[in-house]
């Protein structure tokens, strides 16, 4: 549900700024069509963050979503990558953009009954997610200014501890996640630490400023980070299935 609830937001704010999502969907400007593509993806976004939150749908959603993101990482980001690849920005649009594609992914296979497929999808998935964290938490050490003037002052002991703070869970957590090592725990930290932001960054921020596109993007980006960081924990665990799958036998388990 919050994956979903990202996915409509960044809908939504796509259709009520007529543009795309900013730095995380940098269409350039001289493509024609500009605004009638624009419209579309958030249609897209729309009914693919709704379609998540149906049994009978969430397949079709969870893959959209994967599909989507993976594109704005392959085909608006890479290019990027390429050109400045010495660059943290560089890495950190990169990543941020893949990690909510392996949300995607791990939620598709969720809806799938446990097989080959179903859990070659979950390790690439899981591996994705593990390998963009250390980007996030290198971001943070190499723009530590410019994430600590994003703390809420009011919280203790300040915005320079929680940079950096941040940027180590961020790269325990990913480590943590690829080795397999207290890798639920590490997913189940990062959901609450990017809950974190959402809630005590981000939304204040969108309701203190509700004209602004960029703040909205970034509520939305933050509650997908977060759905996705639940999603990979849920994902460590072959039993879940989150709707209702587990009701249905393993075609490959033995006995009546």
């Amino acid at each position: 549900m919050i994956y979903a609830a990202g996915a409509i937001g960044l809908g939504l704010a796509g259709l009520a700024f007529g543009d795309f999502a900013l730095q995380w969907q940098p269409v350039p400007r001289g493509v024609p069509a500009r605004e009638t593509l624009s419209a579309i993806s958030g249609l897209a976004l729309l009914a693919a963050g709704s379609a998540l939150l149906w049994r009978r749908s969430a397949l079709f959603g969870a893959l959209a979503l994967a599909v989507m993101y993976g594109l704005w990482s392959v085909a608006l980001k890479t290019p990027a990558l390429i050109a400045r690849p010495l660059e943290m920005v560089s890495w950190l649009g990169f990543a941020e953009t893949l990690a909510m594609a392996a949300g995607g992914l791990t939620l598709a296979a969720l809806t799938l009954p446990a097989g080959i497929t179903e859990a070659r999808m979950r390790l690439t998935a899981r591996i994705a997610f593990g390998l963009c964290q250390p980007v996030f938490g290198f971001s943070h050490f190499a723009y530590a200014a410019f994430t600590a003037a994003m703390v809420p002052a009011w919280i203790p002991p300040g915005g320079l501890f929680w940079a950096w703070a941040t940027g180590v869970f961020h790269i325990a957590g990913g480590l943590a996640i690829l080795s397999g090592v207290q890798a639920r725990l590490a997913a189940t930290l990062l959901a609450v630490m990017y809950a974190g932001f959402a809630l005590l960054l981000h939304a204040p921020r969108a309701a203190a400023a509700p004209a602004a596109h960029i703040e909205w993007v970034m509520l939305g980006i933050a509650a997908s980070m977060c759905g996705a960081a639940w999603a990979i924990r849920a994902g460590l665990d072959p039993a879940a299935r989150p709707w209702g799958f587990l009701d249905r036998k393993d075609p490959t388990a033995e006995g009546p």
